[in-house]
Order: C-alpha cells, then sequence, then structure tokens
C-alpha cells in the first residue's frame, strides 16, 4: 500500500464541508478523521487506487451491496464497519455520497 496525493485530494475535496477534517499517514496510505475520530482514508496497491471508509457494523452490509465495495481485512482479520471501494466506481459523488454515509457513523461520537 502507499499514500496516493491525487486519491487525497479527491476525498478532501468532497469533504469539504468538513471543517474538523484532518488527516495523517496510517496504514500504508492517508487516513482522514472528523474531530480526531477515523473516518476513513485512501491509499494505492498493486492492484490500483481505493478508499476507505468507516460505517460501523450497522451499516456494513448494506454498504456492502454497492458497486466496487468490499470488507477491510488487515491481515487475516475482518475490520467490522470498514469499507474499499475501488476508485474506478467511485466518482466525485460517490465519493460525497460514501463519505456523508461515514460521517452519520462517525459524527456522534465524542471528539478525541
Amino acid at each position: 500500500m502507499a499514500i496516493d496525493t491525487g486519491l487525497d485530494r479527491r476525498f478532501t475535496e468532497a469533504a469539504d464541508s468538513l471543517l474538523e477534517l484532518s488527516s495523517r499517514p496510517m496504514m500504508g496510505g492517508t487516513c482522514f478523521f472528523l474531530n480526531g475520530n477515523m473516518l476513513g482514508g485512501a491509499d494505492r496497491t498493486p492492484l490500483g487506487g481505493r478508499f476507505m471508509f468507516r460505517v460501523g457494523k450497522d451499516q456494513e452490509a448494506e454498504a456492502l451491496t454497492q458497486p466496487g465495495a468490499s470488507i477491510v481485512m488487515a491481515g487475516k482479520k475482518r475490520m467490522g464497519g470498514m469499507i474499499f471501494v475501488d476508485e474506478t466506481v467511485c466518482d466525485q459523488r460517490a465519493l460525497r455520497d460514501w463519505i456523508r454515509l461515514a460521517v452519520s457513523f462517525v459524527r456522534p461520537m465524542p471528539p478525541k
């Protein structure tokens, strides 16, 4: 996995109304945080670019029905509530929709 500044820019542009958004390199890519809580991320693998969204376990099954969505795995461990979305099926409108879904899960969390 590697940082992809183009994907990072797309993520931040799609989340432009989230003034509390911050980022830092993590997990081989870039992770984005809302009030200190992980919202999502972006990276590039040998197979291509992808976005990651923290949607929560309650929204996971529905999220996985969307084009290009897959569960996040850390080695052999399933990261419940975390979804990867292939960049090729995630235009700016879809990216905003994914970010809204992640925000609906993350915003109620207490700030860190």
